[in-house]
């Protein structure tokens, strides 16, 4: 049943859809990313060097340090080393010695060992974190990496579980399952005890993460007609960069991270009030046959959005559904079922598949790669990840209308290698902070534009028939990502720009692979394999951007196509038919006021 046909007559995109979207579902999206990005400060690595019992009564840190910490080389740096300390006897050096400073000119080092009494932190920037509560430092500092890596494989489970969901049992009441999920698992994150416990819960909350943002984006593309689904991608995509920007802030006044867990579960909690306002998906309602629910929407849509329905409309629709349903029943019997092995079986269909997938596989990583790497940039981490939310913002706009007059293919190109570029080049600047912080920058508004550009290219590229298994797979390929990139991320503890450098080649090898695609815009979309196999054999490797066409050009081809077909149709017999009489006239006047 073609819902849009019905929202012609309930309305497109009136008052109605804008209350809901407006007032529930957008706000619903902001802190969508509070939980992902939240453990970034939760884990947070902060200043730490070995704990010597006997110095701990001197008030002069540096005097202390110099004493007790050898200096290593980090990032091109000498440093105090956070994990190794000398081998003295401190409680002969404060007998023998007047005061610790004559002792650090005088005693000479002999060896140097790994830290025996713990650690002391800097609490000047962070007040607690699982890395200072757990000591989470030096042979065990790859647990944090660990946290986000475990998430991220969370998420993948949590995601293909709560698609099934949303398909069977409808958008509102999965939405407000996984709601609950998050929210005890991300209250009981603020009670763990200690490192299991803690990766237990975050794997409970990383099983809801990227799911709990597609109820409010579905519904909002389910509630509209086709014209402003575009809007409404990318109202969804503003509000996530708004939710970025609010968690710096949040971050900012929130330095203790039990405290942290608490307050980003807060707005979650406060979602369960639109248990009554939310609506259920009436285009999901009428695919299931549930009239009744379905018609109570549709009216009190109508009725908000000021348009008055027949009284036997839902009768009318009624058997509208139960006719189409046969018919599809019979032609489901006659038609073969596709598989993901279908996306393989020929050759440009299948290079087509690995290229979004590979794509989409770097987008992923690169995003979320960039946005795990701004705290630990240099300078302000707080600055840096506020910057990091607040540059996607611009993208969006210039981003469509490129999309118009440039085209997916060299929008998404351009996007991909500019930014993959800037993050390069981190590498020739690396010990300027701000000059990096700016190329990062750079790197991140161009992943978060190929990041909006490349589903809508996917969707025109896949033919019908496979459609939704060919979104299924390069999205679930692609979020191996996040499971890949904190390990990336990893290796900056040595070599800061390393992360950015890898990440920027994703970026410009994903760039130029995005030139073997073909253009979509102004192509009709492939409806069977075989329209799949043939769209872009042709297509150059740089060839121009497409022009787009006018409202003009437009009807002159569908008239000249018009008069061809009635042409040859009225070829069979000698006689003028009436369409030759009345088209020929057209073509011509239309062409003569072109002219002019």
């Amino acid at each position: 049943m073609d819902f849009d046909a019905i929202l012609e007559d309930v309305g497109v995109f009136g008052r109605y859809q804008k209350l809901v979207i407006y007032l529930i579902l957008l706000p619903a999206v902001i802190p969508c990313g509070f939980h992902a990005y939240a453990q970034l400060f939760m884990s947070a690595n902060v200043d730490h060097w070995c704990r010597v019992p006997e110095l701990e009564h001197i008030s002069d840190l540096g005097i202390v340090k110099n004493l007790s910490i050898p200096m290593e080389l980090r990032n091109g740096n000498h440093q105090y080393s956070e994990c190794n300390m000398y081998n003295l006897n401190y409680s002969d050096i404060i007998k023998n010695y007047e005061s610790l400073a004559e002792a650090v000119t005088k005693v000479t080092p002999s060896n140097v060992v790994a830290c025996r009494n713990g650690w002391n932190y800097d609490k000047s920037v962070y007040r607690n974190t699982i890395v200072s509560e757990w000591n989470l430092v030096c042979h065990k500092d790859f647990y944090p990496t660990l946290g986000l890596v475990l998430l991220a494989v969370g998420g993948i489970i949590g995601n293909y579980i709560f698609g099934y969901l949303q398909d069977t049992i409808g958008r509102k009441p999965s939405f407000f399952i996984y709601l609950l999920i998050e929210c005890v698992f991300g209250v009981a994150t603020a009670f763990a005890q200690n490192y299991v416990v803690w990766t237990i819960y975050r794997v409970g909350v990383g099983f809801t993460v990227p799911a709990i943002m597609a109820t409010p984006y579905v519904l909002a593309i389910e509630l509209v007609g086709p014209r402003c689904r575009t809007l409404c991608t990318i109202l969804s995509n503003i509000a996530y960069s708004m939710g970025l920007i609010l968690l710096a802030g949040v971050v900012y006044f929130v330095r203790n991270w039990r405290h942290l867990a608490l307050t980003t579960t807060l707005p979650f909690v406060c979602f369960f009030l639109y248990m009554w306002a939310m609506p259920e998906s009436p285009r999901w309602l009428l695919a299931r046959g549930r009239f009744e629910e379905a018609e109570i929407i549709l009216k009190n849509m109508a009725r908000i959005n000021g348009k008055s329905l027949p009284a036997n409309y839902m009768v009318h629709l009624r058997r509208k559904y139960e006719t189409d349903k046969l018919k599809q029943d019979i032609e489901k019997e006659k038609t073969r079922k596709y598989g993901i092995l279908d996306l393989f079986r020929t050759p440009n269909l299948r290079k087509k598949t690995i290229i979004i997938t590979f794509i989409w596989f770097t987008n992923t990583s690169v995003y979320v790669g960039l946005s795990y790497y701004a705290p630990v940039l240099g300078g302000d981490e707080f600055l840096n990840f506020f910057l990091a939310g607040i540059v996607e913002l611009p993208t969006y706009l210039f981003l469509w209308p490129s999309m118009e007059r440039l085209g997916r293919r060299w929008t998404l190109c351009m996007s991909m290698v500019v930014g993959g570029i800037a993050c390069l080049t981190t590498f020739l600047v690396q010990h300027e902070t701000n000059v990096t912080l700016a190329l990062y920058c750079v790197g991140k508004m161009g992943i978060s534009s190929s990041f909006v550009v490349l589903p809508l290219m996917a969707s025109e590229l896949y033919p019908t028939v496979v459609r939704g298994l060919g979104m299924s797979l390069s999205s679930v390929l692609g979020m191996l990502g996040p499971i890949f990139i904190p390990l990336v991320n990893y290796l900056g503890a040595d070599i800061m720009v390393l992360p950015l450098i890898i990440m920027g080649a994703l970026l410009v090898a994903g760039g130029v692979a995005s030139l073997l695609l073909p253009e979509t815009l102004n192509q009709h979309l492939p409806q069977t394999l075989e329209d799949g196999e043939k769209m872009g054999l042709d297509t150059d490797f740089c060839c121009s951007p497409p022009v787009k066409e006018t409202k003009l050009s437009t009807s002159l081809k569908l008239k000249e196509t018009t008069l061809k077909i009635n042409q040859e149709y009225c070829n069979t017999c000698n006689t003028l038919c009436t369409c030759q009489l009345i088209n020929v006239p057209l073509v011509e006047n239309v062409t003569a006021i072109t002219e002019k």
